[in-house]
């Protein structure tokens, strides 16, 4: 447990980690430039044009949009806008918040009066708790109590139905967090009748029966954000059960995933469900989004390192890889391998033909409100607290830090490193007057030969854990992590490979040709083309893939395919009966593969600077 900050009250097991409080990490660097690129793209715009967040939204009193959008979206409004401590933004958040704080009525139902399903109001409870870390505001306790009261003598006869019986663990967390702070034993009845009502993801892992693309017959428990949002599940299942089975449970969830449906990012297919583990399947960026929602949740709970892995390779990789630099404009649908953004058909399981046009809505309007949350979540939990009152990190990146450790004492942390594009990690303590706690430190599970330097002591430290130091620290002492990254071959799909560095994951830069072709300013939908060819096989030892690492340095601007941090280059040959095919690249051929074409140069950037990318390529015989 934790002396300052709340974590699982008895009789729930006890957690790892706590969560910080919205707010005690503040993003620094690269981190918060691309937090204000969000900020002034479809974040800050959308509201101002796009209907469904207008002045007349059922979460602002309107008639309009009822539903899910409106809290989707302050979902992702409300951390930002209070990471960047912008005036505007919050002054936005209180309109939205007011209302709804108001909008109660005397039975405890609040938001929209027409609103009779428990999905989105699980989707308000989580802006609500973030709102009251950040803020302080009393009248979230009392609303959520209220509301959990109505809720407990609706759910006898008021059944959860359709999303929300798969998506259950998202109100079961807001009930848990107010347990947490209250101690009501009556709220640990209502979250188990919840997860009575809810889908059973733990079981639905254990014994998983989707190994191959759907193709008819498309079951809530097959869609993909649904999935990103039920691998925490097991992990909620526990905090309620103590079982054994549910412990492990999110580890099994992330193994049939990738085994069956998993993509070279991190994520896994689904457009709109399952969709195997071809390169030209899509993933809903909604499902990104909520994967690493569904990875913050985990760590917090079970403090796997391996989950601070994949929530930075998602972060770093999927998550950019779907938005243009400017985050205007974004996908519904992106691809391991997109060689071509167009309005046409494609082997989606079951989406529309514009599902991977970059704009404002292509396909549907859910991950327009949705997106939002994905960077500002991820920066404010890059630290977590501990037991022993000291701190972990849990994922890297450049922040400041204030927070309460062991005696009471306040340790301002601050990290300074342009990682994932550099291998070394400066922290600085500052520090009132001497102190001793522990800090944890995750080391990636591919940083072989780590090493972590405290006050000149250069210490080993062990890949795929979390390095503790628990020791009297000074005002000004410094630790810097070093993370060697090695480049990497990954087998895929048909034996192609995927190169990888640190926590990086690198594609064929494709000269790209953007063509606007609906919609209106400031954020119509392009079709992108490519303007260069894509269709080689690497030439690489995948034993030993020794290729020329070339630093360009961390701009304004990281994810385009112009402004990437570091390149790889690479020696590859064009595979000519390797063409397009139902409008995406072709089948990838299989594995070793032979060709006559001359030797080329190729450059390689990251996958989330490539809009355009051939991520899993074949490999050439030697």
């Amino acid at each position: 447990m934790n002396t300052y900050y709340p974590g699982p009250r008895k009789p729930l097991p006890p957690s790892e980690f706590a969560f910080l409080p919205l707010g005690a990490v503040k993003p620094a660097g690269w981190l918060r430039r691309q937090l204000r690129i969000q900020a002034e793209g479809q974040t800050g715009l959308l509201p101002e044009f796009w209907e469904s967040l207008g002045p007349n939204s059922g979460w602002l009193g309107g008639t309009g949009e009822s539903w899910e959008r409106g809290p989707y979206y302050l979902d992702g409004l409300v951390p930002l806008a209070y990471l960047l401590d912008d005036e505007k933004l919050k002054a936005r958040v209180s309109q939205w918040l007011e209302w709804m704080l108001g909008s109660q009525d005397a039975f405890g139902h609040f938001g929209p009066k027409s609103l009779n399903d428990w999905w989105p109001f699980a989707v308000a409870l989580k802006v609500l708790t973030q709102y009251h870390e950040a803020t302080g505001d009393e009248r979230v306790i009392t609303l959520m109590k209220r509301f959990f009261d109505y809720m407990k003598g609706e759910l006898g006869h008021n059944h959860m139905h359709s999303w929300a019986i798969v998506r259950w663990a998202d109100m079961a967390l807001s009930i848990i967090w107010l347990y947490n702070r209250t101690g009501d034993a009556g709220l640990l009845d209502l979250a188990n009748m919840v997860r009575g009502q809810g889908h059973d993801w733990s079981w639905h892992f254990w014994d998983f029966a989707h190994t191959e693309k759907q193709t008819k017959n498309f079951p809530m428990r097959t869609h993909v954000v649904n999935n990103a949002m039920g691998v925490k599940a097991p992990g909620v299942q526990y905090l309620l059960t103590g079982w054994e089975e549910h412990r492990q449970g999110a580890e099994r969830a992330m193994w049939v995933l990738d085994k069956y449906h998993g993509t070279a990012a991190g994520i896994f297919t689904g457009d709109e469900h399952y969709a195997g583990k071809d390169p030209i399947q899509g993933t809903e960026v909604c499902a990104v989004v909520e994967y690493m929602f569904s990875l913050e949740n985990l760590i917090q709970i079970l403090g796997d390192p391996a989950m601070g892995d994949r929530l930075e390779k998602i972060a770093f990789n999927a998550l950019p890889g779907t938005f243009s630099a400017d985050m205007k404009a974004h996908q519904y649908d992106q691809q391991a391998n997109q060689v071509l953004c167009t309005i046409e058909p494609r082997p989606w399981t079951n989406n529309n033909m514009d599902s991977n046009v970059f704009g404002l809505e292509p396909q549907y309007g859910c991950c327009t409100a949705n997106f939002h949350q994905g960077w500002p979540k991820f920066a404010a939990n890059l630290w977590m607290a501990t037991a022993g009152d000291g701190l972990a990190a849990v994922a890297y990146a450049p922040c400041e830090l204030a927070a309460m450790v062991r005696d009471g004492r306040r340790v301002g942390v601050k990290v300074e490193t342009d990682y994932p594009f550099d291998e070394t990690i400066r922290i600085t303590l500052h520090l009132p007057q001497e102190s001793a706690f522990p800090l944890k430190l995750r080391i990636p599970g591919w940083a072989e030969g780590a090493t972590v330097t405290v006050c000149g002591e250069i210490l080993s430290a062990l890949p795929g854990t979390f390095h503790t130091l628990d020791r009297v620290w000074k005002d000004g002492e410094t630790i810097e992590l070093h993370f060697p990254m090695k480049v990497r071959a990954e087998r895929r799909y048909r034996d192609s490979i995927t190169l990888t560095r640190g926590p990086l994951v690198y594609s064929l830069k494709i000269g790209e040709r953007w063509e606007r072709v609906r919609g209106e300013d400031p954020c119509p939908d392009y079709a992108v083309y490519p303007t260069t060819p894509w269709n080689y096989g690497l030439l690489v030892d995948p034993d030993d893939p020794r290729v020329e690492v070339v630093k360009k340095g961390v701009g304004d601007v990281i994810y385009g395919p112009d402004f990437a941090p570091v390149e790889l280059r690479v020696k590859g040959r064009r595979i000519p009966e390797w063409g397009m095919q139902d409008n995406c690249s072709g089948p990838v051929p299989e594995s070793p593969v032979t060709s006559s074409e001359p030797l080329e140069d190729l450059t390689l950037i990251p996958y989330g600077c490539a809009k355009l990318r051939i991520t899993e390529f074949p490999l050439l015989e030697g």
